[in-house]
């Protein structure tokens, strides 16, 4: 079955499909007909709209969902700055901290577990490019904690949509709309503004993140691959409508803003949406289901056929955001150096490993809860010891990546990396270059007795073989 195995049962159930109009009411009849905001909802509940995207964007692009609620979102008292010297994931507006654009290749040992914090406190920005306020760019987190957040506490970002990729642990999630169970290999999207809280059911999580300030993800259009394969929508799960009517407990409601914390106490909770209907909720996908696509006459074909979701830029074809998986696959190219090939690009990528071992990167540096960074035009690919095994290896029908799965955060942006990720995490790998790349040897051969001038060197050209030259024509 095309579907990860998982030691922890899923305890939920969902709706399937992406961005697919869903409607979900956890008691009948909440949800009223027709009309959106009636004079009066169904069971004295409150209308509040939750918009994603501006009122007249493009119908195909427009995010928006209807809550019913017991008590609307707007009733709590000033948010305050919280940890204000502390907490911030905006580095760019501390005077003592910046962020650092550098061309080199950098790699990461695997990230401590960290049993001391919660998960409002277990991010760390690693890398990024663009500014929240402008709702421009990216940025790239670790997370890493102990502890679930506290019982009458909730969080939701202001500044974008997260991509959450467990590593290690099980994320429990309780949003607005519902709840979300997510283990290692599959991944959640919550996507701007709403609210939720994390329990840790089994202890320590570890894991990635990637938060887009700009748009939405989507899918990738397929061309002339067809109507399905890569992630197919279907297999996207919404949650269904879960609610407490809880009107007498003090709540904190917390908001990453422009980087920064506040904090804000409402006498409510704020996990009273009874029922709620629309295109803007979070959602989960076990990686365990992508259709992988490849090569079966010779070359291994661009990354970007291993797409799960995209958010373009102004220019399309281009991404902002692409996160891309290098999941389990047969590989069965003939006269073909199989793994990916040396690559120097215009965008930048970081990549992770969730588990196993990289089919590029066999020599035991890139570990799970690790990372690596190719920035723009940065040269990258096989390490010596893969590109030796590569070149040498009996061409035969062969599956790399059983039990792996790792995966990539690429950008059309120029990445820069916070003091947190260059120095203070201190997992950067000083030799990764030496390491990988170095080793290799020159192995060019010229051919004797052939000899072919093309004139370069102020003489006429001369005729060498013509066995050795393509396309000959006399």
């Amino acid at each position: 079955m095309p579907s990860s195995h998982f030691a922890h049962k899923e305890k939920y159930r969902y709706m399937n499909g992406f961005n697919s109009y869903h409607e979900s009411e956890a008691v009948g009849g909440a949800l009223p007909i027709g009309a959106n905001s009636p004079q009066k909802p169904p069971y004295g509940l409150y209308a509040e709209k939750l918009s994603g995207t501006a009122f007249t964007a493009p119908r195909h692009e427009n995010q928006q969902t209807w809550l019913y609620r017991v008590l609307p979102s707007c009733g709590h008292s000033n948010f305050e700055p919280r940890e204000s010297s502390t907490y911030n994931t905006n580095p760019e507006n501390k005077p003592y901290e910046k962020i650092h654009h550098i061309p080199n290749q950098l790699r990461w040992d695997p990230f401590d577990l960290d049993e001391t914090v919660d998960w409002v406190h277990s991010l760390h920005l690693v890398a990024g490019a663009g500014d929240p306020t402008m709702k421009q760019g990216l940025g790239m987190y670790i997370y890493a904690a102990g502890k679930s957040m506290d019982a009458k506490e909730a969080l939701y970002s202001a500044d974008g949509d997260f991509l959450i990729v467990p590593q290690h642990g099980i994320l429990d999630i309780r949003t607005e709309m519902g709840r979300l169970l997510v283990r290692p290999n599959e991944i959640c999207v919550i996507p701007r503004g709403i609210k939720y809280r994390v329990d840790l059911p089994e202890g320590p999580v570890r894991g990635y993140i990637l938060e887009l300030y700009q748009g939405h993800f989507q899918l990738p259009e397929l061309g002339p691959i067809g109507s399905n394969c890569l992630a197919n929508a279907r297999d996207f799960q919404a949650p269904i409508a879960d609610f407490d009517e809880d009107t007498e407990s003090e709540w904190h409601v917390l908001c990453k803003f422009a980087g920064h914390l506040f904090s804000a106490r409402q006498g409510h909770t704020p996990f009273d949406v009874v029922a709620w209907h629309g295109l803007y909720y979070p959602y989960k996908y076990d990686l365990g289901r992508f259709n992988t696509m490849g090569s079966v006459s010779y070359d291994h074909p661009d990354p970007s056929i291993y797409t799960v979701l995209t958010a373009q830029s102004d220019h399309p074809g281009t991404a902002v955001a692409d996160f891309v998986i290098f999941p389990p696959r047969w590989l069965v190219a003939e006269d073909t150096f199989r793994p990916p090939w040396y690559h120097r690009n215009t965008m930048s990528e970081f990549m992770g490993l969730i588990q196993g071992q990289y089919d590029a990167k066999t020599g035991g540096g890139f570990q799970p809860a690790g990372a690596s960074l190719h920035n723009v035009m940065a040269g990258h690919g096989p390490d010596a010891s893969t590109h030796e095994k590569a070149s040498n290896t009996q061409l035969q029908p062969h599956k790399v990546g059983e039990g792996s799965m790792a995966f990539m955060f690429e950008s059309c942006l120029m990445v820069g990396v916070t003091d947190w990720g260059l120095k203070k995490c201190k997992k950067v790998q000083e030799g990764y270059n030496a390491e990988s790349w170095e080793p290799l040897k020159p192995r060019f051969k010229r051919p004797t007795p052939a000899k072919i001038d093309n004139g370069v060197n102020g003489k006429d050209g001369v005729m060498g073989n013509k066995a050795q030259v393509p396309q000959w024509t006399s």
